[in-house]
Protein backbone atom coordinates (compact mmCIF):
# COMPACT_ATOMS: atom_id res chain seq x y z
CA UNK A 1 0.00 0.00 0.00
CA UNK A 2 2.99 2.21 1.09
CA UNK A 3 4.46 1.96 -2.64
CA UNK A 4 0.92 2.33 -4.49
CA UNK A 5 0.52 5.96 -2.71
CA UNK A 6 4.39 6.87 -2.93
CA UNK A 7 4.19 6.12 -7.07
CA UNK A 8 1.90 8.68 -7.99
CA UNK A 9 3.65 11.85 -6.13
CA UNK A 10 3.36 14.33 -8.21
CA UNK A 11 7.45 15.64 -8.61
CA UNK A 12 6.67 19.10 -9.70
CA UNK A 13 5.16 20.12 -5.89
CA UNK A 14 7.57 21.53 -3.31
CA UNK A 15 9.06 19.68 -0.38
CA UNK A 16 7.48 19.87 3.12
CA UNK A 17 9.36 20.97 6.25
CA UNK A 18 11.31 18.02 6.65
CA UNK A 19 13.05 19.23 3.03
CA UNK A 20 12.17 15.94 1.41
CA UNK A 21 11.25 16.45 -2.40
CA UNK A 22 8.76 14.26 -3.93
CA UNK A 23 10.86 13.01 -6.51
CA UNK A 24 12.98 11.38 -4.01
CA UNK A 25 10.91 9.39 -2.55
CA UNK A 26 8.99 8.32 -5.87
CA UNK A 27 12.59 7.25 -7.00
CA UNK A 28 13.65 5.65 -4.16
CA UNK A 29 10.37 3.65 -3.50
CA UNK A 30 11.57 0.33 -3.54
CA UNK A 31 14.20 1.36 -0.90
CA UNK A 32 11.80 2.93 1.23
CA UNK A 33 8.10 0.99 1.13
CA UNK A 34 10.17 -1.55 4.19
CA UNK A 35 11.03 1.23 6.45
CA UNK A 36 7.82 3.01 6.13
CA UNK A 37 5.94 0.42 6.34
CA UNK A 38 7.19 -0.53 9.77
CA UNK A 39 7.08 2.94 10.65
CA UNK A 40 3.40 2.98 10.13
CA UNK A 41 2.54 -0.14 11.56
CA UNK A 42 4.28 1.43 14.47
CA UNK A 43 2.27 4.60 15.02
CA UNK A 44 -0.90 2.92 14.16
CA UNK A 45 -0.37 0.76 17.22
CA UNK A 46 1.05 3.34 19.62
CA UNK A 47 -1.00 6.19 18.18
CA UNK A 48 1.61 8.31 17.81
CA UNK A 49 2.93 10.47 14.87
CA UNK A 50 6.58 11.32 14.66
CA UNK A 51 6.86 14.55 16.20
CA UNK A 52 8.78 15.79 12.38
CA UNK A 53 5.53 15.01 10.40
CA UNK A 54 3.18 17.03 12.70
CA UNK A 55 5.25 20.43 11.50
CA UNK A 56 4.19 22.44 8.73
CA UNK A 57 4.95 25.66 6.85
CA UNK A 58 1.73 27.68 7.21
CA UNK A 59 1.57 31.20 4.48
CA UNK A 60 -1.08 33.33 4.25
CA UNK A 61 -2.07 33.76 1.30
CA UNK A 62 -4.15 36.80 -0.54
CA UNK A 63 -7.98 36.13 -1.33
CA UNK A 64 -9.44 39.24 -2.29
CA UNK A 65 -9.66 42.97 -1.20
CA UNK A 66 -6.74 45.28 0.34
CA UNK A 67 -3.58 42.80 0.67
CA UNK A 68 -3.31 44.51 3.44
CA UNK A 69 -6.37 43.53 5.75
CA UNK A 70 -5.49 39.74 7.26
CA UNK A 71 -8.60 38.88 7.03
CA UNK A 72 -8.70 39.04 3.07
CA UNK A 73 -5.85 36.27 3.68
CA UNK A 74 -6.55 32.53 3.81
CA UNK A 75 -3.99 30.20 5.63
CA UNK A 76 -2.07 27.50 3.64
CA UNK A 77 0.35 24.72 5.24
CA UNK A 78 2.53 23.11 3.73
CA UNK A 79 2.91 19.68 5.20
CA UNK A 80 5.78 16.48 5.61
CA UNK A 81 4.85 14.22 2.63
CA UNK A 82 5.22 11.34 4.43
CA UNK A 83 2.89 12.34 6.92
CA UNK A 84 0.23 13.04 4.24
CA UNK A 85 1.01 9.31 3.09
CA UNK A 86 0.42 8.23 6.44
CA UNK A 87 -3.10 10.42 6.48
CA UNK A 88 -3.90 8.36 2.84
CA UNK A 89 -3.14 4.85 5.06
CA UNK A 90 -5.71 5.81 8.09
CA UNK A 91 -8.21 7.09 5.72
CA UNK A 92 -8.31 3.73 4.08
CA UNK A 93 -8.46 1.82 7.06
CA UNK A 94 -11.38 3.76 8.28
CA UNK A 95 -12.69 3.74 5.01
CA UNK A 96 -12.59 -0.46 4.99
CA UNK A 97 -13.82 -0.42 8.60
CA UNK A 98 -16.94 1.79 7.77
CA UNK A 99 -17.79 -0.27 4.45
CA UNK A 100 -16.99 -3.97 5.93
CA UNK A 101 -19.31 -3.17 8.96
CA UNK A 102 -21.71 -0.94 7.15
CA UNK A 103 -21.23 1.78 10.36
CA UNK A 104 -23.03 3.93 7.49
CA UNK A 105 -26.25 2.38 5.78
CA UNK A 106 -26.42 2.79 2.12
CA UNK A 107 -29.19 5.38 2.28
CA UNK A 108 -26.49 7.54 3.58
CA UNK A 109 -25.59 8.96 0.30
CA UNK A 110 -23.15 11.94 0.73
CA UNK A 111 -20.60 10.36 3.03
CA UNK A 112 -19.22 7.25 1.23
CA UNK A 113 -17.10 7.67 -2.15
CA UNK A 114 -19.36 6.83 -5.25
CA UNK A 115 -21.89 7.76 -3.50
CA UNK A 116 -23.32 11.78 -3.90
CA UNK A 117 -26.40 13.68 -3.67
CA UNK A 118 -26.93 13.21 -7.13
CA UNK A 119 -27.29 9.38 -6.94
CA UNK A 120 -29.11 9.82 -4.15
CA UNK A 121 -31.86 11.67 -6.36
CA UNK A 122 -31.82 9.35 -9.04
CA UNK A 123 -32.83 6.67 -6.55
CA UNK A 124 -35.37 8.80 -4.94
CA UNK A 125 -37.31 9.01 -8.09
CA UNK A 126 -36.43 5.33 -9.17
CA UNK A 127 -38.65 4.33 -6.23
CA UNK A 128 -41.36 6.65 -6.28
CA UNK A 129 -41.87 6.94 -10.12
CA UNK A 130 -43.44 3.23 -10.08
CA UNK A 131 -45.71 4.23 -7.32
CA UNK A 132 -46.83 7.40 -8.78
CA UNK A 133 -47.71 5.79 -12.15
CA UNK A 134 -49.33 2.96 -10.37
CA UNK A 135 -51.97 5.51 -9.06
CA UNK A 136 -50.74 5.17 -5.35
CA UNK A 137 -51.01 7.70 -3.30
CA UNK A 138 -47.61 9.07 -2.10
CA UNK A 139 -46.34 11.79 0.37
CA UNK A 140 -42.73 13.39 0.63
CA UNK A 141 -41.79 15.43 3.07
Amino acid sequence: MVSDLLHPLDTHKSMGPDGILPRVLRDLVEVLTKPLSIIYQQSWLTGEVPVDWRLANVAPIYKKGWQEDLENCRPVSLTVLLGKVMEQITLSAITQHIHNNQVIRPSRRGFMKGRSCSTNLISFYDMVTPLVGGGIALDVV
